[in-house]
């Protein structure tokens, strides 16, 4: 009886910001009901609703929903009276009502999510009881609904966007390195192809998390760029730093294809194991040491000249030895050279390829306009007021 509570317990126990993340959402859909029926009468069914929707696990995530949401009801609540003002409430307005939303979600460039908010909204404006009150109510409602939700999202996790962004590097690199680690115990002592294969599958693993990282980024600079306490140049700073762990989990899963590829040839000569299982080892110590020291935002460049230190080393051993290994074999081994000193140049940071070369911002497609507003309405003022400027032209 014990071990079944024990493992009830330790479902939610493991998922600790899963169960945080819940109880938060729940909370604000309850008082996101109370405080619509109290503003407006049957408004609570509305603001829950849109609470739900809205509320993420993080205040900038809930604020992009949030606004989404708002943009939404106010365009499906115009084009719903518009349409049923015309055919009435049935089969006729609803389809309209949903092509038009999605017509002009499409031409004001609205991301995924608020485009699909647009018609849902919509339907809601045009459920029983529709009136221009109704109408008004639902969108005020709508409005509460968004409001709760960014004020509940602060509370939905323990840390700021900076401190997971931390967290997710450090993880990564803590996880790279255990790769390392593995691949160089297993060339000390013979590695197989199945072997190389499960590293190549880890590395493969390792590539999948890059985008998580890059998004959570690219979220702490966001945060920082409105919100009064966030530091601008610490956010910045950690933007680099995921973009370091970027290359250097590239690095690692090269490395694994590399010895796939040399076990599939018949595997790397013994002459040279034990030089590549050192570098690989230095590497591992060096990224573990990195991310011992990324909570506090330290950088131990020791580590980095150690580890180019063992590149060299491996590359002159290799040289010594080029006369007795086959050189396919020997030129494989000679580019993991190459990829423990990329490792060492994004651990210090140093090379021109994270500092030199401009990165992009958040894709378009992820955010809530594509296009700004002023952007927009630039273009459109453009288009009307070039007609009459060339006609201006023409006669004066």
């Amino acid at each position: 009886m014990r071990k079944v509570l024990r493992r009830i317990v330790s479902l939610f126990t493991d998922r600790r910001v899963w169960v945080r993340q819940v109880a938060v959402a729940s909370l604000a859909a309850g008082v996101a009901w109370q405080v619509g029926d109290l503003v407006i009468k049957d408004g609570g069914v509305v603001a829950a609703i849109i609470c739900s929707l809205s509320i993420r696990i993080s205040l900038y995530k809930s604020v992009r929903e949030g606004f989404g949401q708002i943009v939404g009801t106010a365009i499906g609540a115009g084009v719903a009276l518009l349409s049923v003002w015309a055919f009435g409430v049935g089969l006729i307005s609803v389809g309209i009502t949903v092509i038009l939303c999605s017509v002009v979600a499409r031409g004001l460039h609205l991301g995924e999510v608020a485009s699909v908010n647009v018609p849902v909204t919509a339907l809601i404006v045009i459920g029983p009881g529709l009136s221009e009150s109704t109408a008004a109510n639902r969108l005020l409602s709508t409005l509460i609904g968004a409001a709760i939700a960014i004020l509940f999202s602060y509370f939905s996790h323990a840390k700021t966007p900076a401190g997971r962004t931390i967290d997710q590097i450090s993880a990564l690199a803590r996880k790279s390195a255990k790769l390392l680690g593995e691949m160089s115990e297993g060339v000390a002592a013979g590695f197989t192809q199945d072997d190389a294969g499960r590293w190549l599958a880890k590395g493969r693993l390792l590539i999948e998390e890059i985008p998580k990282v890059r998004t959570q980024a690219l979220e702490a600079k966001a945060h920082a760029r409105w919100f009064p306490t966030a530091n601008e140049e610490l956010a910045e700073e950690l933007y680099t730093r995921g973009v370091a762990i970027e290359h250097t989990v590239v690095q690692v899963r090269t490395i694994a294809r590399t010895l796939f590829d040399a076990a599939v040839d018949g595997g790397i000569p013994h002459g040279i194991q034990r030089q590549i299982a050192q570098g690989l080892s230095a590497a591992s110590y060096a990224i573990s040491s990195k991310a011992e020291g990324f909570a506090d935002m330290e950088s131990n460049l020791d580590q980095a000249d150690e580890l180019r230190l063992a590149g060299q080393t491996l590359a002159e051993q290799l040289i010594e030895e080029s006369d007795n290994v086959d050189h396919e074999q020997l030129a494989r081994s000679i580019s993991l050279v190459t990829n423990l000193e990329r490792i060492a140049d994004s651990l210090d940071e140093t090379s021109p390829a994270l500092r030199d070369v401009e990165t992009p911002d958040e894709p378009a497609a992820n955010r809530v306009l594509k296009v700004s507003p002023i952007d927009q309405t630039t273009k459109l003022s453009r288009r009307i007021s070039r007609p009459f400027i060339k006609v201006f032209k023409k006669y004066f």
